[in-house]
């Protein structure tokens, strides 16, 4: 399951009147427009859209404990793994590092996508 670990905790509140809508066309249609944040503030939900062979909608969850952030897939939503799926989570996790760059990825199975995503 893909996955990015954030070695802080983000406050979803900062995050969520920071948060760009994210749009892509090229080479992948990526659209993440909203986000939903629970009344605890401890997890996001963020509806993604992905076109390119096929057309997937689903939910990218940010969830939150004491000492660390999780980007991951919701587990109610069961997107194909594709390369547009991983590419969407890694433009996430690009906001947050831009708006944080003392946060640090501490654990991930994207990192290719990360470093892809950085350099644009």
């Amino acid at each position: 399951m893909p996955h990015i670990v954030f070695n802080q905790r983000i406050n979803l509140n900062d995050f969520l009147n920071e948060f760009n809508p994210i749009f892509q066309k090229e080479p992948i249609l990526i659209k993440i427009q909203t986000v939903f944040v629970d009344k605890y503030c401890l997890t996001a939900l963020l509806p993604t859209v992905v076109i390119s062979e096929s057309h997937q909608e689903f939910l990218i969850e940010i969830s939150t404990r004491q000492e660390k952030t999780t980007i991951r897939l919701y587990p109610g939503t069961d997107p194909e793994k594709t390369d547009g799926v991983k590419t969407a989570m890694a433009l996430l996790a690009k906001q947050i590092i831009n708006s944080h760059p003392d946060y640090e990825v501490t654990k991930t199975n994207l990192s290719d996508y990360i470093q892809l995503v950085m350099k644009n």
